[in-house]
Order: C-alpha cells, then structure tokens, then sequence
C-alpha cells in the first residue's frame, strides 16, 4: 500500500451516506496520545502490583502465582487503558461515546473492510513468519493459566475474545490514533499506533510475531477511519483473537461458537453502554 507523505493537517475524512451518525469529535492533543499511553501501562502497573500483594498476604506463591492473579491482573490492565482514554479525553471535552468511534456505520461495507483486513493480516502474517521461518507459538494463553481448571479457562477466553477486543480498540484506535491524527494525518497516525501496538504485546506475544501484530494495529486505524465506527474494528479484533485462541487450543467446532458468543457478548455490552452513557 502506498503511504503518502505527511500533511500538517488530517485529510478530509470520507462522505458519510444519509442516516449513519456523524458528529464532531473533539481535537484532542497529539502529545496526549503518548502521556495517555504511559498512564494507562503505569495504572495496569499499579493495579497489578496491589493484586499481587493481596495475593501474597493469602499465602500464595509469586513464583508461580494461581490463574486468578494474572487473569485479574489482566483485567486491569484493560481498565487502565480506558480510564486512561477517559481522562484524557475529557481534558479537552466532556467525553462522549461517538468521541471513540462507538457510533453506527453502513452494515455491509463495513463487513467487506473487515474481511479484507483480515484477509491481508493472515496473508502478511503468513508470508511473514514464512519468510523467518517462524514456528513460535503465542503462549499468552498458557501464562494466564487457562489450562489449569475450566473455570480458568472460561476467564481467559471472556478476556481474550471480549475484552482485550473492547478495551484495545477503545484506546488504542478509539484515541491514541485519534489523537495522533491531529498531528500530521492519517498515514503517520496510523503507522505509529501500529507500532505501538505491536510493541504493547512485547513478553505475551513471540517477538517475531510483533511485526505481523504491528501491521495489524495499522490496518485497524485505516478501516477506523474509512468507517468512522469502532464497531468494525472490534469486530474484526474478536474474530482474530477467537480463530487463534481456538487454534491455540486445538478446538475445532468450538471456535465458531466461541466467536458467535464473544460477538453476541460484545454487541450486547456496547448496546449497554450507549444507553447507559449519558
């Protein structure tokens, strides 16, 4: 894909067709993307230290800590991002949901930018570790404990297939590249918070995977934009996240259902949230 040079303004953004939702998203800072960054790794920092510590005063070893402590720790880390989003955010403005993308889009072709961007993603992804001759498996699954007990691993899939999804999207594509964007476009935009957000998976994911995950981020931020919405972008995170958790995990007609329920879940919660956001 051709990247055109930075401009010192974003681009016009793409017409939106009568009906879909369109309102106007604050001008959040470009230096607030990396300060809201560096909060939210400190807040999850926080928050898991406490959750540790409580686990220690219970006699639990920290050598090898139950599935509960990094599956909490975990959580955390998500809610970290989003409060950090939220209170960023509302320096500038009240933050609403449309703020972040949580506003609708045109149904069909946002299904055709999410099958293509997935599309691409497997095949880079594919010619990538190819190339390196990658066989390294993601192992994040077997950190967080799921193999250990079912309840354990009911924890890791909510947390791996509905939430990483919700929280990720909403800080990552939701703002830091909305932030950025006010810097110097869309292209710059979108490449750093791609790089960023391969490197946020450094010690869960194998570093040989950090660029496929890169170029993943960045191919999030375009269908962001081209669709307004961060529904797609969800979307399209849940159905990578559920394909490879299940594949990880040997599964074979659980991972459709997996996928349908980590959706359903998904819609559910956003539908919640939008009536629930004043």
């Amino acid at each position: 894909m051709t990247v055109a040079p930075p401009t010192l303004a974003p681009p016009n953004p793409p017409e939106v067709p009568e009906g879909i939702e369109v309102r106007r998203v604050p001008a959040w800072r470009p230096w607030s993307a990396p300060l809201a960054l560096i909060a939210g790794l400190g807040g999850a920092l926080a928050g898991g230290l406490v959750i540790y510590v409580i686990a220690a005063i219970a006699g639990a070893s920290l050598d090898h800590p139950p599935p509960a402590v990094d599956i909490s720790a975990t959580f955390v880390q998500d809610a970290a991002f989003i409060g950090s989003a939220l209170v960023f955010a509302s320096m500038v403005a009240r933050p609403r949901p449309w703020h972040f993308g949580l506003r609708t889009t045109r149904l069909w072709p946002a299904i055709g930018y999410v099958v293509a961007g997935y599309l691409t993603f497997l095949a880079v992804a594919a010619a990538w570790s190819a190339a390196l001759n990658l066989h390294q498996k993601d192992d994040v699954v077997d950190q967080l404990g799921a193999g250990s007990s079912t309840v354990a691993l009911v924890a890791v899939t909510i947390l791996v297939c509905v939430v990483a999804p919700m929280a990720e999207e909403f800080f990552f594509r939701g703002y830091f590249f909305g932030a950025l964007r006010n810097w110097r476009g869309l292209w710059p935009a979108a490449i750093v918070t791609g790089i960023v957000f391969g490197g946020i998976h450094a010690g869960s994911a194998p570093v040989g995977f950090l660029v496929p995950l890169a170029f993943f981020g960045f191919l999030l931020c375009l269908i962001y934009h081209v669709t307004r919405s961060l529904y797609p972008c969800i979307a399209l995170h849940c159905i990578n996240n559920s394909i490879a958790f299940g594949v990880g995990e040997h599964w074979g007609w659980e991972i459709p259902v997996v996928l349908a329920g980590a959706l359903a879940t998904i819609a559910a919660i956003l539908v919640l949230v939008r009536r629930s956001w004043p």
